[in-house]
């Protein structure tokens, strides 16, 4: 009898559950949860008002979620419940709760408090606390610093509590614990926690070896902080562990068998390389959505300026994963429809029968390279690799009065490959070798015009995972480890992998004649990205220090 594992993706605005057949990864069904207070970053639902980089969400959604859509697709897929033997979950990450001895969110007590709710990976306020966190950490000559690229996001975890901390200490004092959401709803599921090693290591500075930043250095960095680890977190679960098995109370609510087993989470691009088939060294998969992760698999740890970090068993059990990013991808595009796209396009989009981005996507198609004449810096939500800084801005250069919107998408699809092989030949000038280019997301698979554009750009063959929903299937996957091979599933994510991950026919070839136009480009790219991104000239962050003076 085919048995069939559940994976639950944790989105920024929505959750989507996928029931798959294990042995084939066959997608049987799946079925998608938008959260009902989508994310909160101008107010919250009670009217508060958020102050500028604030992106807050509800944690009762991520629990109406598993009410929802796990339900939803277990009818659809017309299987047996009981033949139903794992649950995975990934999560946007560092997305952090403060919660209460009893696990529950500190938000339910305290409705109008702003810190009192989830903090979003793209919660930027906590930047301050970054800075000086980073300055600290290079002034002591703290070892880990050079693992995350030489600083630490205020994305993160540490960032994210010293803000509280500082700015709510009584709210600080009476939290119990700060937990990954990710983590939390782990918890809800099976009645235990666990803290799993792809976000601990990624997102709160946690090593395998040396454990968590030491007393000493939280100290320096605000009294409050010295003993939050000891206090407030708590020890770290390898990830293709097994977290429990699903309690009565949460069985009922996904309509599933009591005991079900339960992986630990796992972050949401991280999961998504054993679909793709990539559980060995060598290969980089982009991860490519509203924002784009590259992760990597070596067996040595090596320090590449501006990554994301470097973590054993961060990724595939046994061996290093790295990781970069781009903060602004998908959004790049998204921001622009909803902004720059004349009524008059929509028209013309709407008669072809066509979205917005379909339509701009064919105009592009019909320019070469360099013909718009434009050139971008694709920081339009800060640059999170290599320069890891926030506070850096889109720019877009050479626009005249000739300048159609076109021109503009192009540019800022152009801009995001730019940025891509910003992280490439940082990694390979550390000495980390991408030998092998895959892609997986949305956008990889409905804009082939772009993923050409990237292998024009990058001059490397791009080949693109057969999943279109990979994190849900990384995460079932993962559901199906945590169950073993005695009850149907397996042992080990490397023979998960074989069976159920592989990528598309379709592979991604460049041409000569646009790599040798998008070289020039890219030197020019290089020029702006040092220019502003490395001290030469801040004029971004005066604009930005300008803007939230008068917006106090």
């Amino acid at each position: 009898m085919a048995k069939y594992a559940i994976g639950i993706d944790y989105g920024t605005l929505s959750a989507r559950a996928l029931v798959c057949e294990i042995g084939t990864g066959r997608e049987i069904s799946q079925a998608v949860y938008e959260y009902r207070h989508a994310v909160m970053d101008e107010r919250l639902p009670d009217g508060t008002p958020l102050k500028p980089d604030w992106a807050l969400e509800h944690p009762d959604d991520y629990i109406e979620a598993l009410a929802t859509c796990v339900p939803q697709a277990v009818k659809q897929a017309g299987v047996d419940k009981a033949d139903i033997i794992g649950i995975g979950i990934d999560f946007t990450a560092c997305t952090l709760m403060a919660i209460d001895k009893n696990g529950d969110p500190m938000c339910r007590k305290y409705p109008s408090n702003p810190h009192a709710y989830v903090k979003l990976w793209k919660h930027h306020a906590a930047q301050d606390q970054a800075n000086r966190l980073n300055a600290i950490a290079k002034q002591r000559g703290e070892k880990w610093l050079a693992r995350y690229g030489g600083k630490i996001s205020s994305e993160w975890m540490f960032p994210k509590i010293w803000q509280m901390a500082e700015e709510d200490p009584a709210l600080f004092d009476e939290t119990d614990r700060f937990i990954e959401a990710g983590d939390w709803v782990i918890m809800q599921m099976t009645g235990r926690e666990t803290r799993n090693s792809c976000m601990a290591g990624y997102k709160a500075i946690w090593h395998k070896k040396d454990g968590y930043p030491s007393q000493e250095f939280l100290k320096a960095c605000h009294p409050k902080l010295e003993n939050v680890v000891s206090e407030k977190l708590g020890a770290v679960t390898p990830i293709g562990s097994c977290a429990g098995g699903l309690t009565q109370k949460m069985a009922g609510t996904m309509g599933l068998m009591p005991g079900t087993a339960v992986a630990v989470a796992n972050v949401d691009a991280h999961v998504s390389l054993p679909p793709a088939g990539l559980t060995e060294t060598g290969s980089m998969l982009m991860i490519m959505g509203t924002s784009t992760c590259h992760i990597m698999l070596g067996d040595t740890e090596r320090l590449v300026p501006g990554m994301c970090g470097v973590v054993e068993d961060g990724v595939i059990p046994g061996l290093m994963g790295y990781e970069a990013g781009q903060s602004c991808v998908g959004d790049h595009f998204n921001w622009f429809v909803d902004n720059c796209f004349p009524a008059e396009y929509a028209e013309k989009a709407k008669a072809a029968g066509m979205n917005a981005h379909q339509y701009l996507t064919s105009l592009c198609e019909a320019q070469k390279p360099g013909e718009n004449g434009l050139l971008a810096l694709d920081w339009w939500n800060g640059n999170r690799s290599v320069l890891v800084d926030v506070d850096l801005t889109g720019m877009m250069l050479g626009m005249t009065l000739t300048t159609k919107p076109e021109d503009m998408y192009r540019a800022l699809i152009e801009a995001t490959a730019y940025g891509t092989r910003m992280i490439i030949e940082t990694f390979e000038e550390s000495g980390v070798k991408v030998e092998k280019l895959y892609a997986c997301g949305g956008i990889s698979q409905k804009n082939p015009f772009l993923m050409q554009v990237y292998a024009d750009v990058l001059k490397r063959e791009i080949r693109i995972a057969r999943s279109s929903q990979t994190p849900a299937l990384g995460s079932a996957m993962f559901g199906a480890v945590a169950a073993g091979k005695a009850s149907g599933g397996y042992d080990s994510i490397q023979e998960a992998a074989l069976e159920m991950g592989g990528t598309l026919p379709v592979v991604y070839k460049p041409v000569s004649e646009h790599s040798a136009v998008y070289d020039e480009l890219f030197s020019e790219y290089r020029r702006l990205h040092d220019y502003f991104g490395r001290g030469e000239n801040d004029v971004m962050k005066r604009l930005k220090d300008i803007r939230k003076r008068q917006s106090e």
